[in-house]
């Protein structure tokens, strides 16, 4: 029975992922296809740079919801490993949405909803790794890279012996930097691209217009 309920964990949480918010959010602020500007990416770097601070925030959010459901969800049918599951799939969903040719976003959101929604502290601190890693480099890939890692590393050095906590912890990090190789691709080679405010702050206003 625990098992039946661990699979609907699961397909909960992968459904809840398919619904990318960026591709909802583009398409009500500009008509337009997030998935054919910019990078391709439906996640929130792209939706800022192609259309501003507000939808970016709002795709945010919308993909932040989603893990966190998937964590909640998963956790009201089958406890603590319930939730994980469920989370973990809410992420899966969003990086390989089935209805999308399972070309989807990073799971960087998706990831930080389900960890506020298991161990809310850890989630705070990886957004101060986050913010903090953007306002020094600029660079949205870092800063994810770094926030997955750190998560880790938290979770070993303060939930060690606890071997669902690390598993969950060790499967997001494995998405989050496969779903940035391209990026890492890029880092090394120097040609990574990084955050123009000024040019997102001109979007913003003119959108405003």
């Amino acid at each position: 029975m625990i098992f039946l309920k661990y699979a609907f964990c699961a397909i909960i949480g992968y459904l809840l992922g398919t619904f990318t918010a960026g591709v909802f959010v583009a398409k009500v602020f500009s008509n337009l296809d997030i998935r054919k500007v910019g990078s391709g990416n439906p996640g929130t770097t792209n939706v800022l740079r192609t259309l501003g601070w507000l939808p970016s925030i709002l795709t945010l959010l919308g993909d932040m919801i989603k893990g966190l459901l998937g964590a909640w969800i998963g956790y009201l049918l089958a406890g603590d490993i319930g939730a994980r599951i469920g989370g973990v799939c809410a992420v899966a969903g969003h990086n390989w949405p089935v209805f999308a040719g399972f070309k989807g976003g990073k799971g960087i959101a998706a990831s930080w909803g389900a960890i506020l929604a298991i161990e809310p502290w850890f989630g705070l601190a990886i957004l101060v790794v986050e913010i903090g890693t953007i306002a020094v480099t600029r660079c949205v890939s870092i800063a994810s890279i770094a926030a997955a890692v750190s998560y880790s590393i938290l979770t070993i050095i303060f939930r060690w012996g606890n071997w669902t906590y690390i598993a969950f912890a060790l499967v997001l990090t494995a998405f989050a930097v496969y779903s940035h190789r391209a990026n890492i691709d890029r880092l090394i080679k120097g040609t990574e691209n990084k955050l123009d405010f000024k040019k997102i702050n001109s979007i913003s206003k003119n959108r405003k217009k």
